[in-house]
């Protein structure tokens, strides 16, 4: 027999969180970053090369590459989305901002499933708080509801979701498809038709997004978890659940195998002990504030998932948060997997709220008043002195971070920032005036700390931001130089590369309208029609070796205004 749960919840503590305020948090987490920039530099920017070249034609659809060189992942999806959505985007719709906008649904869905696999979890016969003697404990559906409120607040308060989930790259996808697989599975006993297909989605749409091997895994370990589930449903349905769960891995399997995406990509574990701290650091901040709250979900219902008849909606999201954490210490890019860990994570820092007390919940409010109200303070006083000079020490500091850059003035991006700013305070008084008892008190300010943060950063710091962050101001300072070499081949001409990646290739043919040409793939009677080219300032030694130095005449070396370590050196064809 089970022994009792730790929630101890009254019905006056599940009070519904206003929708309204739920889709303001959204959208304030959402939307900005969306409109008013270009591709960033890094994942973004190399999977916008791969979406460009397939929308152009220049790139096979089932084995993109461009200028030579495929994707780091094995993915197909992602560069699908982004190549139809430049394909549908009508004339006056930048590129970049096309391919953003199926994305910026990506993390829509992923908020949307995070909530509904958290309150079918919460509706769990042992997620249930005790039963008082005379009534008035938590309805099971107001409970469950307040549970998926409190794991959609831990998301959005996750600092390591903030940029990642925010850039049109294929990590992106796997989030929200992770998230489609969680609400499945938790939703099995309940909706199983409509589990198959978020299950169907989730899986095959991961195994399209470069991770064929966790949909897999996801697959078996759910379904070994839902043919020992004994308290939800039946030893009969839990076994056709299993069964479900196992034909899908094989699906994926042989979907995998067709499309020829497996890759192995783990690494041994690390020997050297800063490694394993430098991953320890990662997994501190990255899922700040989750973790901690996950933790004590994990120590206060032990009782429930250390005992024979142990509780899904413990055990589930423990599964694939360990599944995707070890993972990511296996693997070179532990970020980006490790995102994939934080909507099970979160729902687990959900059901840590009907646990805490009174003085836990006091102290994570101050900390995170403090944090944000600091972290809004500083970004308004930097923007003041980008706009007027003073305070004159952070001026100085952006002027020698971002060399050239220019501050402007918006109003609607000032207004914006003003009224983020006033509901800040606003939901501060709100906060410790009303809802003393609601279980989501404690997320709340986190949620919109962390919202207020990020919506300020693309509002005020957008301009500077956008320069330091993407190829454009470097792509326009070279075609300067180049106007002064020779005015006349500017513009709509070839332009060959030795040593760039796919991003800087891709800036220089997207905000430059070159015909860009990889020296390595280009023959050497197709490069005589190129009068300029671009060498990786580390590689010049070898240059001699890939192209006739005698025809070209170096011009000068131009350094990316916001970036030492990104130099470049341009040669022009000499006349014959």
């Amino acid at each position: 027999m089970n022994q009792p749960t730790p929630a101890i919840v009254p019905q006056s503590a599940v009070r519904r969180l206003p929708r309204v305020a739920l889709w303001l948090f959204c959208a304030a987490y959402v939307l900005p970053g969306l409109f008013g920039r270009e591709p960033w530099k890094g994942n973004e920017f190399t999977a916008f090369g791969h979406m460009l070249a397939l929308a152009e034609g220049a790139s096979d659809w089932f084995n993109p590459s461009v200028w030579g060189q495929a994707p780091e992942l094995d993915a197909l999806l992602p560069y699908w989305l982004g190549a139809w959505a430049i394909q549908i985007a009508p004339s006056w719709l930048s590129a970049g901002l096309a391919t953003r906008i199926p994305f910026a649904l990506l993390l829509g869905l992923t908020l949307t499933t995070t909530w509904h696999g958290a309150y079918y979890l919460g509706l769990s016969p042992q997620a249930q708080p005790v039963p008082f003697a005379f009534g008035g404990e938590a309805k099971p559906k107001d409970y469950a509801r307040t549970i998926a409120d409190g794991a959609v607040l831990a998301l959005i308060a996750c600092l390591g979701l903030t940029l990642l989930s925010h850039e049109a790259s294929p990590i992106l996808t796997q989030l929200a498809f992770v998230s489609c697989a969680f609400y499945g599975v938790a939703a099995l006993p309940y909706h199983p038709r409509y589990s198959v297909t978020a299950l169907s989605m989730g899986l095959f749409g991961l195994c399209l997004s470069g991770a064929p091997s966790l949909a897999v895994l996801m697959a078996i370990g759910s379904g070994f978890l839902c043919l020992l589930d004994r308290q939800s449903t039946s030893a009969a349905t839990g076994r056709q659940h299993a069964l479900w769960l196992l034909a899908m891995g094989l699906a994926v399997g042989a979907l995998g195998t067709t499309l020829g995406v497996w890759h192995w990509r783990l690494l041994p574990l690390h020997n050297d002990w800063q490694a394993w701290r430098g991953l320890l650091r990662l997994l501190a901040w990255f899922t700040w504030p989750a973790w901690p709250l996950a933790v004590w979900t994990v120590w206060r219902w032990r009782r429930q998932w250390t005992s024979l008849h142990w509780s899904r909606h413990l055990v589930l999201p423990m599964w694939f948060t360990a599944l995707t954490v070890i993972t990511a210490m296996l693997t070179r890019s532990s970020d980006q997997t490790l995102l994939l860990a934080l909507p099970a994570l979160a729902t687990l820092a959900a059901f840590a709220l009907p646990t805490l007390r009174r003085s836990v919940a006091a102290l994570i409010d101050w900390f995170t008043l403090i944090f944000f109200s600091g972290c809004a303070f500083i970004i308004w006083v930097i923007w003041i002195a980008m706009q007027t000079g003073w305070p004159a020490q952070p001026a100085a500091n952006v002027a020698r971070l971002a060399p050239g850059f220019e501050p402007s003035f918006g109003w609607f991006a000032f207004l914006t920032a003003l009224i983020a700013t006033a509901l800040w305070a606003w939901l501060v008084v709100w906060r410790t005036a009303k809802h003393r008892h609601a279980l989501w008190k404690s997320l709340v300010l986190p949620a919109g700390g962390a919202a207020l943060c990020w919506l300020l950063l693309l509002t005020l710091w957008l301009p500077l931001l956008d320069f330091a962050r993407s190829y454009k101001p470097w792509v326009e300072q070279i075609q300067d130089v180049m106007a002064k070499e020779d005015a006349s081949q500017t513009q709509n001409v070839c332009l060959l590369g030795y040593g760039l990646d796919v991003g800087q290739m891709t800036a220089f043919h997207y905000h430059g309208g070159f015909e860009v040409s990889a020296v390595e793939v280009t023959p050497i009677a197709q490069q005589n029609n190129c009068p300029w080219l671009l060498v990786d300032n580390d590689l010049r030694p070898d240059l001699d070796r890939v192209v006739r130095l005698s025809e070209w005449t170096r011009v000068r070396t131009i350094r990316r205004p916001s970036d030492n370590n990104e130099d470049v050196t341009l040669y022009h064809r000499r006349r014959r």
